[in-house]
C-alpha cells in the first residue's frame, strides 16, 4: 500500500507539470491565438489538474490505510496535503472565474510545495503520543486546507503586481517584487542542492550534547556552514563556518539551520543565473506574457482571503486550542508555531478590515495578498527548520 501510495504521488506530480504546460501554451503568444486555441489548452491544463489532484487524493488514501492514521504527522506529509489543499483551491477559483493565466502561476507553485516536500524523510512511522489524538485530523486538514486557499490569494496578487508594477525604471516596488520572485526561486534553489548531495552520498558527522549532557551523533547530508554549537566534528568534511546560536534549542536545530542557508544560497546562485539570461528583471521579462485583467486578479484575490480566512481561523487557532487544552492543559503557551499562527490569523484580519473600511483595493491588497503568504511560509519553513518548539515533530 505504501508503494501505491507513492507512485500515486509521483504521477500527481508529473501531471501538475503537464498542467502547468498546457495552461502556458493557452496563454501563448503563438500568432494566430485566437479564442479556440485559448478555450482549448486551458480545458486540458483544467482537466489535467483535476486528475493530478484525484491521484494526490488516492495518495492520500492509500498513505491513511497504509499508516493508520491521517498523514499529515511530520514535515513530508503536512506540506504535501498543503500542496494538495492548494490545488483545490485552484480547482475551485478557477470553475467560478475561468482564468487561464491563474493556473500558469498556480500549478508550478503547488508542484514547487509537493517538490519541498519530497525533500523531507518520506518513512511512514507510529504516531508519537502527543499526536495520538482525533483532533490530529480535524485540526492539521482545516488548518492546511484554509493555508491552500490563500496561497490562491498570493497567487493573484503575484499576477496583479507583475502585471502592474512599471518596470521600465528601478524603484522600490520592482526590488520587492524581485525580492518575491527569488524566495520562490530558493525554494527550486533547495530542492537542486538536496537532491544534488543526497545524489553523491554526502555525509558528515558530528557529535555534540544534548538537553540531558548525553552524547549524541549529528549527520549533515549539505556541507557543514553552520554547526552545532557545543559539537566536535568526527570527519574531515568541509566547515563549519559558524556555530549554530545557542538559543536555538534541540539537536537537530544546527541541520535545520544549515539547510536554511543552502537553500538561500543556492537560490542566489540559480536567480544570478536567470538574470543573466533573460538579461532584465525576472518580472520584466514575466510582464510580457501576463493579460489578465487586474480588476479581475483583485477580486480573486479578496475571493480567497474572505474564505480562507475562517478556515484558517477554525483550524489553526479555535481547534488548535481545544487539542492543547487536552493535551497539555492549557489552551495557548506561546509555543512558536502557536506565535505564528496568532500573526497570520492578525494579519488577514487586518487585511480584511482595510479592504472593507479604508478601501485598501488594487495594488495595496495585492502586496498584502504577498506579505500573507509569506508570513505562512515563514511559519512552514523557517519555523519548522529553524525555531525548535512543541510542534517541531518532524
Amino acid at each position: 500500500m505504501a508503494e501505491i501510495s507513492s507512485t500515486l504521488l509521483y504521477s500527481a506530480f508529473i501531471i501538475y507539470l503537464f498542467s502547468t504546460l498546457f495552461f502556458a501554451m493557452s496563454i501563448s503568444d503563438k500568432k494566430g491565438k485566437d479564442a479556440a486555441h485559448t478555450k482549448k489548452w486551458g480545458k486540458i491544463g483544467f482537466i489535467s489538474s483535476c486528475v493530478g489532484f484525484a491521484a494526490q487524493l488516492g495518495y492520500f488514501i492509500t498513505r491513511w490505510m497504509a499508516s493508520g492514521h491521517a498523514p499529515v504527522s511530520n514535515l513530508f506529509e503536512f506540506t504535501t496535503f498543503f500542496g494538495m489543499m492548494m490545488v483545490l483551491a485552484f480547482i475551485i477559483l478557477y470553475i467560478i472565474y475561468r482564468t487561464n493565466g491563474l493556473g500558469v502561476f498556480a500549478m508550478p507553485i503547488a508542484v514547487l510545495v509537493i517538490a519541498y516536500a519530497s525533500m523531507f524523510p518520506r518513512d511512514i512511522s507510529p504516531l508519537i503520543p502527543a499526536l495520538q489524538s482525533d483532533w490530529l485530523k480535524i485540526h492539521v486538514t482545516t488548518a492546511a486546507l484554509g493555508e491552500g486557499i490563500l496561497a490562491i490569494s498570493f497567487v493573484s496578487g503575484l499576477i496583479y503586481l507583475i502585471r502592474t508594477v512599471d518596470q521600465t525604471v528601478s524603484s522600490k516596488k520592482t526590488l520587492w517584487l524581485e525580492i518575491i520572485l527569488y524566495s520562490l526561486i530558493a525554494v527550486v534553489g533547495f530542492i537542486f542542492v538536496s537532491i544534488g548531495f543526497k545524489g553523491v552520498g554526502y555525509e558528515s558527522t558530528f557529535e555534540m550534547m544534548d538537553d540531558n549532557n548525553k552524547a549524541v551523533k549529528v549527520v549533515y547530508d549539505m556541507p557543514a556552514i553552520a554547526g552545532p554549537s557545543n559539537g566536535e566534528q568526527l570527519d574531515d568534511s568541509f566547515g563549519p563556518l559558524f556555530s549554530t546560536p545557542s538559543w536555538m534549542n534541540g539537536v537537530d536545530a544546527s541541520i535545520k539551520l544549515n539547510t536554511f542557508i543552502w537553500s538561500l544560497l543556492a537560490g542566489a546562485v540559480l536567480y544570478g543565473l536567470l538574470r543573466l539570461i533573460l538579461r532584465k528583471r525576472i518580472a520584466a521579462a514575466l510582464q510580457t506574457k501576463v493579460r489578465m485583467k487586474p480588476d479581475l486578479l483583485d477580486e480573486i484575490s479578496y475571493r480567497a482571503v474572505a474564505i480562507g480566512f475562517p478556515i484558517f481561523t477554525l483550524g489553526a487557532l479555535i481547534f488548535a486550542m481545544i487539542w492543547a487544552q487536552q493535551a497539555w492543559s492549557r489552551f495557548w503557551g506561546w509555543d512558536p508555531k502557536e506565535v505564528w499562527a496568532l500573526i497570520t490569523f492578525l494579519f488577514y484580519a487586518a487585511f480584511l478590515h482595510l479592504r472593507l473600511s479604508r478601501g485598501w483595493h488594487g495594488e495595496k491588497s495585492a502586496w498584502l495578498c504577498v506579505l500573507g503568504f509569506w508570513i505562512i511560509t515563514f511559519n512552514l519553513i523557517a519555523v519548522n527548520l529553524v525555531l525548535v518548539g512543541l510542534h517541531s515533530y518532524a
